[in-house]
């Protein structure tokens, strides 16, 4: 590929400057990888080089993998997309909705109007939230003591929700309860169901919920961004022993497993001669399933962990089961009904099936939508589609 130096370029010059603390990027098609580089350490504090095979937090590049494995069970007929979701999970059986808070600070709590589906879960339509983006939400976890999802508490999932379902799109906890639903489901804990039926199938060897020794050894630090713009290393790691399994994003993995996902999903669900979903089922799931509603800006209320989020703020952008899907080209050449998400720790793909190409970069710091990060996923991608138009205008010749 005429771009790799052009991508090296641009990561190793990010690194060298110690604007990223190291980085995995990797890039394919739906049969090959046409680019894969590491740069950087693992952690600033230590000696350890970056390498293809380093394990990262992935976050919520999770949710993808989640709501795959919830559209094999749906496949089955053991989940359905509209039927109350209630029925599945009693918990969910009776949402209610935060309507504010009256003049003690007390929460104001009515009836939801209308039941929330699988489909609500899969889009961020159900009404659910996340402290760190909404600041009523944060307020209602600090008044009555439930903990965040980090945790990995079940007590964690006890929120009310913020919107009727199916009235507006926000960002949530919402496939967390996915993951409920496929343990529900398929009588499996989702740590179990995943090994059996998406990582195994997969060859997706070094991911999953608990950090293996195997893991430890290739793990990378996570740093924080200072207001002067410096990193430092800085502790975090997510509970070992959970209650629950973060369907909405517990997973740690590296670059090499997560490009297999994104192949599978290219090749209409494919891989290894396996056929994880129908080629129907992915062209669902990479389909607008939110209607007239949009994908909104995030605002930060916790600017630790997250910075504000608006990708393509001059484009609509709507969202599958459960992707972020662009309706325009993008500055770097993605095609229009591209599928795309990320994790907190700023880790990013895209998986563009008219153009037959995936990516996956990885970094590890917080907050989320670091500047310099997307500088350097900017760079990555705009180099894979300039080594994609050389060789088709090569062919051309």
């Amino acid at each position: 590929m005429q771009s790799k130096a052009q991508i090296d370029q641009v990561l190793r010059q990010k690194t060298d400057a110690k604007e990223i603390p190291g980085v995995v990027a990797i890039a394919a098609t739906g049969n090959d990888i046409i680019y894969q580089g590491a740069f950087g350490k693992r952690d600033l504090s230590k000696d350890d080089a970056m390498t293809a095979d380093s394990v990262f937090w992935i976050a919520s590049m999770t949710k993808a993998i989640t709501a795959a494995a919830g559209m094999q069970l749906v496949e089955q007929g053991k989940l359905s997309l509209d039927e109350p979701i209630g029925k599945v999970l009693p918990d969910l059986a009776a949402p209610q909705v935060l309507e504010g808070f009256d003049a003690k600070g007390e929460p104001k709590l009515r009836a939801a109007k209308k039941p929330i589906t699988l489909r609500h879960l899969m889009t961020h339509t159900a009404g659910f939230c996340y402290d760190v983006w909404n600041g009523e939400g944060a307020q209602y976890l600090a008044k009555t003591g439930t903990p965040n999802v980090f945790t990995c508490q079940n007590a964690a999932l006890k929120t009310p929700i913020m919107s009727d379902p199916g009235t507006r799109w926000e960002y949530g906890i919402n496939i967390d309860f996915v993951g409920k639903a496929v343990e529900a489901a398929s009588g499996k804990r989702l740590d179990a169901y995943l090994r059996d039926h998406m990582f195994t199938p997969l060859g997706m060897n070094d991911t999953g919920f608990k950090i293996t020794d195997s893991l430890r050894k290739r793990l990378v630090g996570m740093h924080a961004r200072g207001e002067d713009g410096s990193l430092a290393p800085t502790p975090f790691e997510l509970e070992q022993n959970p209650e629950f399994h973060m369907g909405g994003g517990g997973l740690y993995g590296t670059a090499g497993d997560y490009i297999k996902f994104c192949q599978m999903i290219l090749n209409k669900g494919k891989a290894n001669g396996n056929q994880l979903l129908k080629p129907e089922t992915v062209a669902l799931m990479g389909q607008n399933h939110i209607g007239d509603l949009s994908v909104t800006k995030m605002i930060s209320v916790a600017p630790m962990y997250t910075n504000d989020v608006d990708l393509y703020p001059d484009q609509v952008k709507k969202w599958g089961l459960s992707f972020l899907i662009n309706t325009a080209k993008t500055a770097e050449g993605r095609s229009p009904g591209s599928l795309a998400w990320a994790g907190l720790a700023n880790t990013y793909f895209w998986i563009d099936p008219a153009r037959n190409v995936a990516g996956v970069i990885l970094m590890q710091l917080l907050p989320f939508v670091d500047k310099k990060c997307l500088e350097a996923y900017a760079g990555f991608e705009r180099g894979v589609y300039a080594g994609l138009d050389a060789g088709s205008s090569q062919k051309a010749a």
